[in-house]
C-alpha cells in the first residue's frame, strides 16, 4: 500500500492511495481520507460531507465495479484558493457506469448510494480512465451549500 501526499504550486494539496477492491479496502479508504482531511485546512462541514461521499464511492468501487485482482484508487485534491475539494475514485470497470435510479422502496437495503453522493456533493460525474476503467468524481465547495440542500 503506497500513500502519497504532495503539494503542488498555487495552494493545491493532493492525496492518492491504491486500495484493494474489498469491503475492507472501502472502509480503509474512508478512514485514510478522514485522517488526511484533518491535516488540511478543510472546514468540518466539508470533511463530514466528504466522508459520506468517499464511503459511497469506495463501497461502489469494491462491490459493484470489482475486478478480481485489481485495486481501486482514491484521490483527493484540495484547491486552497477556491476551497474546492475534489474526490476521485478510479476502478477498472469502464463499461459499468453509474446511473441514478429511482428511489428504492423503504424495505430495500441498497440502491441509495449515488443518491447520497448527489445530495452531499456540489457536482459529480464520470470520466474514462485510460487504458482501462473509469473515474467517478465529486466536488465539494466550502463556500456554497451542496445541491439539494437549503
Amino acid at each position: 500500500m503506497n500513500a502519497s501526499t504532495s503539494q503542488l504550486p498555487a495552494g493545491t494539496r493532493t492525496f492518492t492511495q491504491r486500495l484493494s477492491s474489498t469491503r475492507r479496502g472501502a472502509r480503509l479508504a474512508r478512514l485514510l481520507a478522514t485522517e488526511q482531511l484533518r491535516t488540511w485546512p478543510v472546514p468540518p462541514t466539508i470533511a463530514e460531507r466528504a466522508e459520506g461521499v468517499i464511503a459511497e464511492l469506495a463501497s461502489n468501487a469494491a462491490l459493484h465495479a470489482r475486478v478480481p485482482g485489481r485495486d481501486f484508487r482514491l484521490g483527493l485534491t484540495l484547491q486552497e484558493a477556491t476551497g474546492t475539494l475534489r474526490i476521485e475514485v478510479t476502478d477498472t470497470r469502464g463499461e459499468k457506469l453509474p446511473a441514478l435510479q429511482p428511489v428504492p422502496p423503504p424495505d430495500r437495503e441498497s440502491g441509495r448510494g449515488l443518491l447520497l453522493v448527489v445530495a452531499l456533493a456540489d457536482r459529480w460525474g464520470t470520466e474514462p480512465h485510460e487504458p482501462v476503467g473509469k473515474t467517478i468524481w465529486a466536488e465539494l465547495d466550502s463556500t456554497t451549500p451542496p445541491s439539494g440542500r437549503a
